[in-house]
């Protein structure tokens, strides 16, 4: 999954990683996902990596931007292990379509707990001039191109309809893994999947 966080036409401007910044970048993550990007300010991720606010804007220019490295870093890392567990599937596009959700349950276990990311960053961003925007559309537009090139290899009638019901459960298992609602929504929404692909 070597391909970049977004669309060529959206890819963010990133930032070099200086040891202070990886610094900054890492309180941020913890910060952001635990209490929500509006409610942290840049006083704080500061205090928390140990620099002054003058490196951190030294180092980002923006809170904005650390936003974007946030994300843009979380995305990568779940490609990552994403394509480990692709690789590892069995050949059958069906497969393949099961290793996402499976990795979807790893992820979401190790680094989900408050749910996606994705889907909570929007929930505070949701304009489109925010330099953030782009990458949290375009993982999921990538995740969407996932499931579409998955369900056209099974050469399933209406390949592209099973996509977008793939892509709604894949979701909606994040949420509701975030929420708490289900007992595993990931074993629900990979069952939903299995009678949709016929196994």
């Amino acid at each position: 999954m070597g391909t970049g966080v977004a669309g060529p036409q959206d890819t963010p401007r990133r930032v070099r990683m200086t040891p202070g910044a990886r610094r900054v970048l890492e309180a941020a993550e913890r910060l952001f996902y635990e209490h929500g990007i509006h409610a942290v300010g840049v006083d704080l991720i500061a205090a928390e990596a140990g620099v002054t606010k003058k490196t951190l804007y030294d180092r980002f220019g923006s809170k904005e931007q650390i936003v974007v490295e946030y994300l843009a870093g979380r995305d990568e890392r779940w490609r990552e292990l994403l394509a480990g567990r692709l690789e590892g599937a069995g050949p059958g596009a069906a497969d393949r379509v099961e290793a996402v959700f499976e990795a979807s349950r790893v992820w979401s276990a190790r680094y989900g707990a408050k749910g996606c990311s994705m889907i909570n960053a929007f929930a505070e961003i949701s304009d489109p001039d925010h330099p953030a925007y782009p990458v949290i559309t375009g993982q999921k537009r990538w995740m969407l191109d996932l499931f579409t090139g998955l369900a056209r290899e099974t050469d399933a009638a209406g390949a592209d309809r099973l996509a977008r019901t793939l892509m709604l459960l894949h979701e909606g298992a994040l949420v509701a893994h975030g929420m708490g609602v289900l007992p595993d929504p990931f074993g629900t929404a990979l069952d939903q999947a299995r009678e949709l692909l016929g196994r």
